[in-house]
């Protein structure tokens, strides 16, 4: 009888799987200066044992304008993330600082290859000592413009990794 079950259950988790896809653009600035070939990386989280997925990352070209997609196969919704790791306004201290951003779900498609973008915006964010400054970001302008602020605690004293 377990034999029989077996297969069923296989079969069922395996067409659980659905294809996702999310996809993001934007500019970043350094002040008033293009922040140019920063590190960025799209994120897909997850919580469990299931490991992070890394859906696409890739540098900022010289206007500090980026575009950033993929997919992944997960049983529930993705947790679209984007993070950037860069060294603006912060002399010549060593390593990067890290600002993650929570992506609206809206954006997400069916699918490996994304059918809808994101547009982040420009963006320019200020650090707290010792601290990683996450925003979660609404649909629209006036909801990313405000914004919803958390703060997490770095790794390092001045938000290093």
């Amino acid at each position: 009888m377990l034999f029989a079950i077996l297969p069923v259950l296989l079969i069922g988790t395996c067409l659980s799987m659905m294809d996702q896809s999310y996809a993001i653009r934007g500019k970043l600035l350094c002040g008033p200066r293009p922040a140019t070939n920063v590190r960025i990386k799209l994120w897909e989280e997850d919580t469990g044992p299931d490991p992070d997925d890394l859906l696409d990352s890739g540098y900022t070209d010289s206007n500090g304008e980026f575009r950033l997609g993929g997919g992944t196969a997960e049983m529930t919704p993705i947790d679209p993330v984007f993070k950037v790791y860069h060294d603006c306004d912060d002399g010549i201290k060593p390593g990067k600082r890290k600002v993650k951003f929570y992506l609206p779900k809206s954006y997400i498609t069916r699918g490996k290859t994304p059918k809808k973008e994101f547009d982040i915006g420009s963006l320019f964010e200020i650090f707290l000592y010792g601290y990683i400054r996450c925003l979660e970001l609404g649909d629209d302008i006036s909801q990313r413009r405000k914004g919803v602020y958390r703060y997490e605690k770095a790794s390092s004293k001045d938000g290093r990794y």
